[in-house]
């Protein structure tokens, strides 16, 4: 079953796409901080979210329409375990000039993160724009769940603050994800759990590679950020102070008991469509954007 907007203005300047698998729990908070009421410094008519639910399907479409007018449902009906192909299905129903792609829909995004976003892409079109990511709790979330950190330890540790009026305090009870652990100004990370585009772009690499069959989509994320990377003509552009804040659940990394051996099967997946081993250098030096607030400041210079 499919939403859709009947839109008499303009196409918005930006489309999120937004993949949930299984995660019902997770997706209301992350659709909560997409919309108008939680993103601060935009209107619904700048931007739209399409959610797309791959192969399972737990929420119901009219909650998702009700977060605001520029909010749509897509059911991507599919065995499969990869996002790959909900992706591209999401990406196909976009009207917007850039496609935002928020793969893990268990990420809570930053209170101004379409804000700026929307801001670096007038300043530095044609561009594609990048954040950092963070763990919810103590520590990066597969040592966390070692010590016991668990959905409802983290409900309450959510339920500390109050995250809704004030997203940015999720810095203050999160870490960064092992991807980002660079830092904000030590150049790119290995994988973008937001990454903006000119969805013309996006088109031109065919979207994501649907070869990467693997839970979670495996590699497909770093492949997609690596042949966007490659380019000619498309300015790095990294936010300062935004990001996405990473909710547990039974992620194909994140939440694995033998992480070593989901690795070594995403690697070898990884060489057999690519026909060369993984390699997660990203040399390009980008354009920072932005402000710092105070409860992200210890993440400057790497882990905090």
């Amino acid at each position: 079953m499919n939403q859709t907007v009947d839109r008499k203005s303009p196409p918005p300047r930006l489309s999120v796409i937004v993949v949930f698998h299984d995660m019902a729990r997770e997706a209301k908070r992350t659709l909560f901080a997409l919309s108008e009421a939680f993103q601060t410094g935009v209107t619904a008519d700048q931007y739209e979210v399409i959610a797309v639910e791959n192969g399972l399907q737990k929420l119901d479409p009219a909650w998702v329409s009700d977060q605001g007018p520029n909010f749509q449902y897509h059911f991507h009906k599919t065995t499969s375990v990869s996002p790959s192909a909900a992706v591209n299905a999401g990406a196909s129903l976009a009207t917007g000039q850039y496609v935002a792609l928020l793969v893990d829909g268990a990420r809570i995004p930053s209170p101004g993160l379409v804000h700026d976003t929307l801001a670096a892409i007038r300043a530095c079109h044609p561009c594609f724009v990048s954040t950092l990511a963070w763990h919810l709790g103590p520590d990066i979330q597969r040592e966390s769940r070692k010590a016991g950190y668990d959905q409802t330890a983290e409900d309450n540790l959510l339920a500390s603050i109050d995250w809704a009026k004030n997203g940015y305090d999720l810095f203050e009870i999160a870490t960064q994800a092992p991807s980002s652990a660079c830092g904000l100004l030590n150049g790119l990370p290995n994988e973008c759990s937001w990454l903006a585009m000119p969805r013309a772009r996006f088109n031109r690499l065919g979207g994501y590679d649907e070869a990467f069959q693997s839970p979670g989509g495996g590699l497909v994320n770093h492949d997609f950020f690596q042949r966007l990377c490659a380019l000619p003509n498309l300015s790095p552009v990294q936010l300062l102070g935004e990001g996405t804040f990473h909710q547990i659940h039974s992620g194909a990394a994140t939440g694995a008991d033998d992480l070593a051996v989901v690795l070594a099967n995403f690697q070898d997946e990884y060489l057999r469509v690519r026909g060369k081993s993984f390699s997660a250098d990203v040399s390009l030096d980008p354009c920072y954007f932005g402000s710092i607030p105070l409860q992200a400041r210890r993440f400057v210079h790497g882990y905090g």
